[in-house]
């Protein structure tokens, strides 16, 4: 199974497992499994650590390092990825969010998030 992480999930991987659900655990440690972070993930930490919005320790380096540290695969964002969100039904307001969802859908991942939003669109995600 291939899981996209929502970018508050890579963050609670990083900072605090104790806030993630028990399936989402058990999908992570799946060995049979492969999980994968966006590029606009990375971009929305970048933002919100510069507007300090975020306080992630290290900044943007640091989370990309941690991608890697934890066998996260990085997943660029592709003109696919970016033409599929102009299809979506606009309840979620958030970009970076939207092209999470539009980026599962893209290549049929199992999107990990806690975002209550989701279940309103025709994506496959877990909590």
């Amino acid at each position: 199974m291939q899981y996209l992480l929502d970018t508050h999930i890579a963050l609670w991987v990083f900072e605090d497992k104790t806030k993630l659900s028990s399936k989402a655990v058990e999908a992570l440690d799946d060995v049979y499994s492969e999980a994968f972070v966006s590029v606009a993930s990375i971009w929305e930490v970048a933002i919100k650590v510069s507007n300090c919005k975020l306080d992630f320790t290290g900044g943007v380096r640091a989370f990309i390092e941690a991608v890697r540290a934890n066998d996260f695969r990085l997943l660029d964002v592709t003109a696919n990825h970016v033409e599929r969100v102009e299809a979506l039904p606009f309840i979620h307001r958030d970009p970076f969010d939207r092209l999470l969802i539009a980026t599962a859908q893209a290549e049929s991942m199992t999107l990990i998030t806690a975002d209550d939003n989701v279940h309103n669109y025709d994506v496959k995600w877990i909590w």
